[in-house]
Order: structure tokens, then sequence, then C-alpha cells
């Protein structure tokens, strides 16, 4: 009856063992999932990446295109058009070439109409303020009230006219002549002047 029970024992405690064990596993797996669930629901911090936009290629058109005629001959475009190779160690008052290219979004053509991007001009050695006074215009001055000797100057700033070329700056001070007195131009009111000098001079002379 002893040696009956003790088989029974040990196999109830095998049992146990084994239902232990199996609890373990059934645990220990929960674990797991849960642990993955929670990994599938919470992915951890995200990387964000920003997208740049290329930046777009300017489409406006430069200020100096509204003074440059379209298909005209190149070499009678506005000095503002174009871009010339210059060089300063000509002499003064001689013929002299330079080669020149016409500045972005202006077009032209040569003697040919043919499309042209480099040319030649032909000029006068001098410089922008060496012009004749046709060849730029100043601001002027109403300022000058008076018929002075002799005649009064005022500082004024002149701009070469978009045909002609020369060298160095395009716009530059300059003293010129005041010619305006009290709204008149100078030479009127120099006339005006003598006028009434002369009459004076006829009533002095007839009251004597």
């Amino acid at each position: 009856m002893a040696g009956g029970v003790r088989p029974l024992r040990g196999l109830r405690a095998l049992c146990r063992v084994l239902l232990f064990l199996s609890q373990f596993c059934i645990l220990s797996g929960g674990e797991q999932s849960q642990a993955l669930a929670q990994s599938v629901k919470d992915p951890g911090p995200t990387r964000t990446f920003t997208v740049v936009p290329r930046a777009a290629e300017s489409t406006e058109i430069p200020p100096y295109v509204m003074k440059c005629p379209s298909n005209g001959l190149c070499s009678r475009l506005p000095a503002d058009c174009i871009d010339c190779t210059t060089n300063f160690s000509c002499i003064y008052g001689k013929p002299v070439t330079f080669d020149c290219a016409v500045k972005p979004s202006v077009t032209c053509v040569d003697q040919d109409f043919k499309s042209q991007k480099n040319f030649i001009i032909n000029m006068t050695c001098r410089f922008c303020w060496q012009l004749p006074e046709t060849d730029y215009e100043c601001t002027n001055s109403t300022s000058c009230m008076t018929v002075s000797c002799p005649r009064q100057r005022y500082p004024a700033n002149c701009t070469v006219r978009d045909h002609v070329h020369c060298l160095g700056n395009r716009t530059f001070p300059k003293m010129l002549y005041c010619n305006w007195t009290g709204g008149y131009k100078w030479s009127t009111a120099l006339a005006l002047s003598l006028a009434q000098v002369g009459l004076h001079v006829q009533l002095s002379v007839g009251l004597h």
C-alpha cells in the first residue's frame, strides 16, 4: 500500500511542476505580446523633415530694358543697354573703337539684320564731363535773383544723353552760369535792365 502511494505523490509533484511551467510560459508570453502591442501603438519619437521649396527664378525685367529698342542696330543702342571694354589711355579728342556686348534681356541686330551680342562702337576719346553742352542735360536753379558782373555760377548735376557715348561716369557735377533771374532767363533779364537804364537816361535828358 505504501509502495503505491509514493508513485502517486511523485506524479502529483510532477503535475504541479508542469502546471507552474505552463503558467510561467503563459505569463511571460503575455508580457512579450503586451510589450509588442505597446511598441506598435507607441513607435517612439518620430523625425520630421522640412521640404524647402526651390527658389523660383526671377522673371523681373531689368529697368534698363525700357530704354533699349528691340531688334534695333546694336551700334545705335543707348549706353545703358551695353557694356563696353573701355581704354582710358586713348588720346583725347581722337577717334577710338571699343569692344561692347549687349546686357541681358537686350536683343539687337547687325547691318545684315542678324542677331548680335558682341560688336564694336566708334566714338571720340573724352570723358563725359568734357562733352559739349548739347550732349548732356543739367538741373536748373531759379534762385539766382540778380544780374551780376561777373555772372554767378551754381552747382548742378548733369547727365549724358542716352545716345551719347563717353568715358567715366555718365552723371557728374558741374558749375554752370546762373541763367535765371527772378523767373526770367538771364539774357532776357539783362535786356530788360538795359532797356530800363536807357529809359531813365532819356527821361533825365528830357527834364534838363
